[in-house]
């Protein structure tokens, strides 16, 4: 059994205004989850440095980020990161170029935890209606159409809370959801924005928002997260 997290951190940006990476970093230690996978874990503009530092994640925390950057200071790809824990096998690692008229992207990678290859893909993904489907029928060409097939979880904010049309639509063709719950806006949830997927080879066998005080606070989204193992 593998639990697996998605956050959309909002650069360390707080409810409260104040740019707070520890806080963050607490949130992520609260849920304990094995793989995790972030939005808006870069800085927007100059270097799109990480918010959350290399030396904060070494020293304070159990992960590691996988590599995706082409910027020597960015943990992810447009924003997009993906944490395994420290000892974790890294077997394989790219990213997704997106359709999109602004820069977005997604990330993927096999990853062996607990003794089992499982791929994760990491997606953050546009506020058009049209883009987000461009997108996801993207995300899911590529992963089909990969050399090598694991076990797949699917994770991120989609920016979308219609399930019966849109982009949850064309996702739930091929993959089921988490039954997470609400995690936007975090003082006040009432949109499924964030979205945990699997393919038919994986169950899901619990899911949740994380709520906490730390959570409510250090973003505007909450966390969300789910169990899955082999069905």
């Amino acid at each position: 059994m593998i639990k697996v997290a998605s956050y959309n951190m909002r650069k360390s940006i707080g409810t409260d205004r104040r740019r707070r990476p520890e806080r963050t970093l607490q949130v992520l230690c609260e849920i304990g989850a094995d793989v995790v996978a972030l939005q808006e874990a870069d800085r927007r503009f100059g270097t799109r440095a990480a918010v959350m530092t290399s030396h904060l994640l070494l020293d304070h925390s159990p992960y590691k980020a996988i590599p995706f950057g082409t910027r020597a200071t960015s943990m992810g790809w447009h924003g997009n990161a993906l944490l395994v824990p420290k000892d974790a096998e890294i077997v394989d690692y790219e990213q997704i170029h997106l359709p999109a008229l602004e820069p977005r992207g997604a990330v993927m990678a096999d990853v062996r935890v607990n003794g089992q290859v499982v791929r994760f893909v990491g997606m953050h993904l546009d506020l058009s209606g049209l883009w987000r489907r461009r997108q996801a029928h993207a995300i899911i060409a590529h992963v089909q159409s990969s050399t090598h097939q694991h076990p797949t979880v699917l994770m991120g904010d989609l920016n979308d809370w219609t399930a019966g049309s849109g982009c949850l639509k064309d996702f739930a063709a091929h993959y089921c959801f988490a039954e997470t719950g609400r995690s936007f806006h975090a003082r006040r949830p009432v949109a499924r924005l964030d979205r945990i997927m699997a393919s038919p080879d994986l169950r899901f066998t619990a899911a949740g928002v994380h709520d906490s005080a730390a959570s409510r606070t250090a973003s505007d989204h909450l966390p969300i997260w789910a169990t899955v193992e082999r069905a």
